[in-house]
């Protein structure tokens, strides 16, 4: 028996998330049909990020273990050709047997990509959240620099989380615009259900000086999810990777 890591990458659009529900295909059902079917054995994938219905990745991590004869580095290549054209494997490797990518220490990263025009661009559409009114990237910039450091994020999670803790730490976002895009990117050691598109939606309203900057810090404060501003669309936010602490030591 050996564990087999795959890097994933994904568009979102077409699936109901990750995780395995009953209301739609997800990309976690999908992996498993078609990793079952090239081994002949059943395989249930263990993913590392539970990305929401629409939600886009570059680099989601999931696990599971064989007794395949197939070399670790090859079963990317094998399942790339079953799997349909909105999900391919970017890497597939033998990890040790305890490996887990929910819980080894990690930083992920995402990114929240937000089109600033008066016009939507249609080829940006499936990836970004139009905003048509200006946008003031430094009232942003400034707002931003209060989610720096180790935090009580409940105030940027849906009410319905069900987790043990909501501190959590935030070792870098920026923001930043290129012509028409902007792209929020954020680096933390976790995320709540849906903080960082609550962190978009309150910088959005921060950068419409709908809030003032200073806004996001009593936020924080205040605990309570009523004072952050709305849940931006899935469809702007893409996991762009997940880093693994120990590996990169090692490294």
């Amino acid at each position: 028996m050996k564990r087999i890591r795959l890097i994933i990458a994904y568009d979102g659009t077409n699936y109901c998330g990750w995780q395995i529900q009953n209301n739609g295909i997800t990309v976690e059902e999908t992996i498993n049909k078609h990793l079952t079917a090239l081994l002949g054995e059943e395989i249930a994938v263990i993913g590392a990020s539970r990305t929401d219905s629409g939600v886009h990745a570059l680099g989601n991590v999931a696990v599971f273990d064989t007794e395949t004869k197939i070399p670790a580095e090859k079963i990317s290549f094998a399942l790339n050709q079953r799997l349909p054209d909105d999900i391919r494997i970017q890497k597939s490797e033998e990890v040790a047997a305890d490996f887990h990518p929910r819980f080894c220490n990690s930083t992920k990263t995402y990114e929240y990509k937000i089109w600033n025009s008066q016009f939507m661009r249609p080829t940006e559409r499936l990836y970004s959240y139009f905003v048509f009114l200006p946008l003031d990237i430094e009232a942003m910039k400034q707002a931003a620099t209060y989610l720096l450091g180790e935090r009580d994020f409940i105030s940027f999670s849906s009410s319905h989380t069900q987790v043990l803790s909501t501190i959590r730490t935030i070792y870098d976002i920026a923001v930043e615009r290129e012509g028409n895009m902007i792209t929020i990117r954020v680096s933390g050691n976790g995320f709540l259900y849906n903080m960082v598109r609550l962190i978009a939606g309150t910088l959005i309203k921060v950068g419409l000086h709908v809030y003032p900057a200073e806004h996001v810090k009593e936020i924080l404060e205040a605990k309570t999810r009523g004072l952050a501003g709305p849940k931006s669309p899935a469809r702007g936010l893409t996991l762009i990777g997940i880093d693994y602490h120990e590996e990169s030591e090692k490294k």
